[in-house]
């Protein structure tokens, strides 16, 4: 994500860090860096413009106090500033996501074809069940492609939200307010209404989005723009803006694209906060936007809240804590868990997911990892492990080398591995022995038998 952007600005923020005193001429130099890499991730020109003015403004009056230097003062002010651009000036009860009205809350979700709004949709409808606990209904507008209604009625299903069907010869504001009409009569907290989409914005299209919105009235109006857009996010998101009353945007796809542009851009563009960002193609990757904490990762400065975020949902509590208690009452540690422990980890993202929210310095290490190598290094650990007996995986021990030969021949790996997997199996065993005789020093000392892993950095 945004990982051409990012690059560039961390190497800016750690020249910036080692000034001991700021002059005209570095900061000039600094700022250029910054106009440069701002321009080369595809950010509107007239945003750009802005930004380094005001950069330039905030840092002249300065005030450096405490332990900073003139150099670590200037990258708080372009952090705060990037902030700033991406509507960390907004109070958050702007930037949040608005259902206070008499149920249900209509939310209208607006854009181009091709823009993923049907998808966001899915993940949106997932979202308000899992985070806010609301029973939602789902509908489609798109007459014109029977394939969206199909999409949205799977997508729905996937989700484990309601689908309200249409038909491509029925209107849409018929269909929206015979939605609304069965959302009401059946209780939905939440109406998540999907509108067609064309290739180019078109004065039909628009009619008839404004059309919908007149009739539904609805809470937020949501304008989904594909981040991989760049400088044509911005037209199209501006359009919009002027058409509509809109109330927020939703980035999708912004794990796509490495420059980031629309994510600066089109916010500073409509005025409007950006309330979500999709990620990923699974329901699960929508995420609330935080502008200091996008900010802090476009800057190489990592986003720790997100990886916690990620390890609460990811992370099997009930597991984790009979794991906890087995290991307390003597039990080992066998190849079972070790087999849980892995996929916990890919369901975090692997550690491609873990090394876009580190801090650049850490992220930079764990580069030097090939993440594919190790995804499939993964994988294939896991091929051995499902190749055992269930004996097997409880008592490592039968593991003699003939069964090693069986198990080889059934995950289709040389026998090497097998011998090599058994080798970390047995390096995390110790380590949560350490674990559970308690003591932080003694866990590190037990991570630190892993550093000889196969894919981790040494």
């Amino acid at each position: 994500m945004l990982d051409q952007l990012t690059n560039r600005l961390a190497r800016v923020v750690k020249t910036m860090r080692g000034q001991a005193r700021l002059t005209e001429e570095n900061m000039q130099s600094m700022l250029r860096e910054v106009r440069v890499a701002l321009l080369e991730a595809d950010v509107a020109l007239p945003v750009v413009r802005d930004f380094i003015a005001s950069i330039k403004d905030k840092a002249l009056g300065e005030d450096v106090t405490g332990s900073l230097t003139p150099g670590q003062a200037l990258v708080g002010v372009v952090q705060r500033e990037l902030t700033t651009l991406m509507g960390g000036d907004l109070p958050d009860k702007e930037r949040e996501l608005n259902l206070a009205t008499q149920p249900p809350a209509v939310i209208l979700l607006a854009g181009l074809q091709g823009a993923g709004k049907t998808t966001t949709a899915g993940k949106l409808a997932r979202w308000l069940q899992t985070e806010r606990k609301k029973k939602v209904l789902t509908v489609s507008t798109d007459v014109y492609r029977p394939a969206a209604i199909e999409q949205l009625k799977m997508v729905a299903e996937q989700a484990g939200a309601q689908f309200f069907p249409s038909a491509t010869g029925d209107k849409p504001v018929d269909i929206a307010a015979r939605a609304i009409d069965h959302a009401k009569r059946h209780y939905f907290d939440v109406l998540i209404v999907d509108t067609a989409g064309r290739l180019a914005i078109d004065e039909a299209m628009m009619q008839e989005v404004t059309a919908l919105e007149a009739r539904l009235k609805p809470i937020e109006t949501l304008f989904v723009v594909d981040a991989m857009l760049g400088q044509d996010a911005v037209a199209t998101a501006k359009v919009f803006a002027e058409r509509l009353p809109l109330t927020g945007i939703i980035l999708s796809k912004l794990d796509g694209d490495s420059r980031g542009g629309a994510a600066l851009s089109v916010r500073h563009v409509t005025g409007k906060p950006i309330k979500f960002v999709g990620v990923g193609e699974k329901l699960d990757g929508l995420e609330l936007f935080s502008p200091d904490r996008m900010a802090s990762r476009i800057l190489g400065m990592g986003d720790i809240v997100a990886l916690v975020e990620d390890v609460k949902k990811s992370v099997d509590h009930d597991s984790a804590q009979k794991l906890a208690k087995r290991m307390q009452s003597g039990e080992r540690f066998d190849l079972n868990d070790f087999r849980d422990q892995i996929a916990q980890m890919r369901k975090m993202g692997g550690l491609s997911g873990l090394i876009d929210k580190l801090p650049a310095q850490l992220a930079e290490a764990a580069g030097q990892v090939n993440a594919d190598d190790t995804e499939k290094q993964i994988r294939r650990t896991e091929g051995i492990i499902n190749s055992m007996t269930a004996a097997e995986r409880s008592k490592p021990d039968l593991l003699k080398a003939s069964r090693k030969r069986r198990i080889a021949t059934g995950a289709g790996v040389p026998v090497q591995e097998v011998n090599r997997m058994l080798k970390q199996f047995e390096q995390m065993q110790m380590m949560m022995k350490q674990m559970k005789k308690g003591g932080l020093a003694k866990m590190m000392r037990g991570l630190g038998a892993l550093k000889g892993m196969p894919g981790l950095p040494r």
